[in-house]
């Protein structure tokens, strides 16, 4: 259902480099019936998907270690982000999405997903809204090295660890990612390695 409070949207399109950069402007309707214009930029780099890979009987999951841009120039000394596998949908249904992505970051093939949750990650800017998965992996899954798509400039590093590990990771500051504490709080909450 539309929300009538809001008319009159135009968009003028300010950069369209890696995604698209749009400012926004509409009519508002405040709660005193009042209307007023608003300006806001949204930056859309279209849907993604995530997933925690975990192994129940080994008490592991399989995150990522690759350097983030961003984050260097925010303060992240080394720009190195450890990360659950993720990926833009690129026009893909989400659960297709997911499978392909696990396979060219981590090397594992899985064929079932479980979608736990939906999110806006930054809803005051960024469009993205990204579905998240968790699916069981063995050593048999393994197909290759992973390491990212060539064809993507990705230097993706996978990375093996106890659950226990990653949790605390969270505690220390070693992970920082939202959408990897939000899957791992998840495992936690539902006991999926326990």
């Amino acid at each position: 259902m539309k929300n009538g409070k809001v008319k009159n949207i135009t968009k003028e399109l300010l950069s369209d480099n890696w995604y698209t950069l749009n400012k926004i402007t509409f009519d508002y309707q405040k709660e005193d019936g009042t209307w007023e214009t608003q300006q806001r930029e949204a930056y859309d780099r279209g849907n993604g998907a995530a997933i925690l890979l975990y192994n129940k009987k080994k008490g592991t999951v399989v995150l990522t270690r690759q350097f983030r841009m961003p984050t260097y120039v925010n303060g992240n000394e080394t720009g190195m982000m450890i990360e659950a596998c993720a990926g833009l949908l690129d026009g893909d249904h989400p659960e297709d999405c997911i499978k392909k992505e696990v396979e060219e970051e981590t090397g594992y093939k899985i064929n079932q997903v479980e979608k736990v949750m939906e999110s806006y990650m930054s809803p005051g800017s960024v469009t993205e809204i990204l579905y998240f998965f968790i699916g069981a992996y063995e050593e048999k899954m393994k197909v290759s090295e992973g390491g990212g798509a060539d064809d993507e400039s990705e230097n993706i590093e996978v990375l093996e660890m106890s659950f226990n590990e990653a949790v605390g990771m969270i505690k220390t500051g070693e992970i920082k990612d939202s959408k990897t504490i939000m899957l791992l709080q998840y495992a936690q909450i539902n006991n999926l390695l326990s």
